[in-house]
This record gives C-alpha cells, structure tokens and sequence, in this order.
C-alpha cells in the first residue's frame, strides 16, 4: 500500500512541474519572448495545455473574474500541496 501512496504522490509532484511549466510558458507566449508558430514551442505549449487544462477549467467556472489575472494555477497548486500533506501525515502512517 506504501508503494501505491509513493506512485501518487509522485505523480503530484509531477503534475505540479507541469503546472509551472504551463503557467511559465503562457507567460512567455503573452509576451512574446518565444514564437508559438514554432512547431516545438507550439507541440509544448499543447501538451501542457492539454494536461493541465483539465482540472483549471473547473476552477476558472467558479472564480470571479479578475481583471485577465488567471489564479486558478494556484489554487490547483494549493489543492495538490493539500492532498500530498494529506497523505504524507494521515494515510502514510495508517499504512501498515
């Protein structure tokens, strides 16, 4: 069962790279400081949307608007730290 616990939080910390990654590359992208008619930046830049955009799009439903200000980054991020916290204190120890 350890092992099963270690697997998904590992694919946490996984997913909060990506996360950053996307959240980074968007910025990029907004400012011009990478061209997205590039066929590598713009295969990342879908990938990482394609990943993450899932789980902001529920987040970004139920925030107000904020001006074009996009936190739905980090309140998936705190929601990710919530569960590995989660795990590691309450179901971690429990597991025989």
């Amino acid at each position: 069962m350890r092992a099963i616990l270690d697997v998904v939080l590992l694919a946490l910390q996984l997913y909060v790279w990506l996360l950053i990654a996307s959240a980074i590359l968007s910025w990029l992208v907004a400012f011009n400081v990478v061209n997205p008619r590039n066929g590598v930046v713009a295969g990342i830049y879908d990938f990482l949307y394609r990943i993450t955009e899932p789980l902001l799009r529920p987040i970004r439903n139920v925030l107000p608007f904020l001006g074009g200000i996009d936190i739905s980054p980090v309140i998936l991020l705190l929601i990710i730290f919530l569960i590995q916290r989660v795990i590691v204190l309450y179901l971690y120890p429990a597991v025989f």
